[in-house]
């Protein structure tokens, strides 16, 4: 065998093995969770998504070349209130029949050390699309790897809380994502 022939069916076997290991990359949604903390009038308030999902294809050896898709159904958020869960899929806040989802995608991903990495992507919410860039650290025990992080996000941005909910003294602007996913399959960090 040539050394060329070798070396092309190195490259052969990377780019076909590479989206292999990816497609063993998978979400533990028991183990993850997704939630928010608002502040009306001053009060920090609680909610979560119980319904998420993520795609995820982190290359631990090369991070700048991973992607991660990541979709949240916004029908499926709770602050634990009937009233307030029953507000919030209405057209003033999350408007769940025109827009089911909200939506991430990364553009760019850069290892910061450490197990530390800046994740920069669009983040999609009723219609709105915003560039985001947040913090993740990545943690790995056994199999599992858990990627965490807060996004920082200002909600009438996204269009969320119409209306006299504009009014920022009632419900602040400043919303906190945090989140917690578990995944297999990603190589050690």
């Amino acid at each position: 065998m040539t050394l060329r022939t070798l070396v092309s069916s190195l490259v052969l076997a990377s780019s076909v093995l590479a989206p292999a290991a990816f497609a063993q990359q998978k979400l533990v949604p028991a183990q993850s969770s997704v939630g928010f903390t608002i502040k009306q009038m001053g009060v920090p308030l609680q909610g979560q998504f119980k319904q998420f999902d993520a795609n995820v294809q982190f290359d631990t050896a090369k991070p700048e070349a991973s992607k991660i898709q990541f979709t949240v159904n916004t029908g499926s958020a709770t602050m634990g209130s009937k009233e307030t869960d029953a507000e919030m899929p209405k057209a003033t806040w999350f408007n769940v029949p025109a827009f089911p989802q909200a939506r991430f995608e990364s553009t760019a991903v850069k290892a910061l050390g450490g197990g530390k990495y800046q994740v920069d992507g669009k983040l999609s919410i009723k219609g709105q699309s915003q560039n985001v860039s947040m913090p993740v650290t990545l943690t790995q025990n056994g199999a599992t790897t858990i990627a965490a992080g807060t996004l920082p996000i200002k909600r009438l941005a996204f269009k969320i809380g119409e209306g006299e909910w504009t009014d920022t003294s009632m419900v602040a602007d400043d919303v906190q994502v945090q989140f917690k996913l578990a995944l297999t399959g990603v190589g050690k960090i």
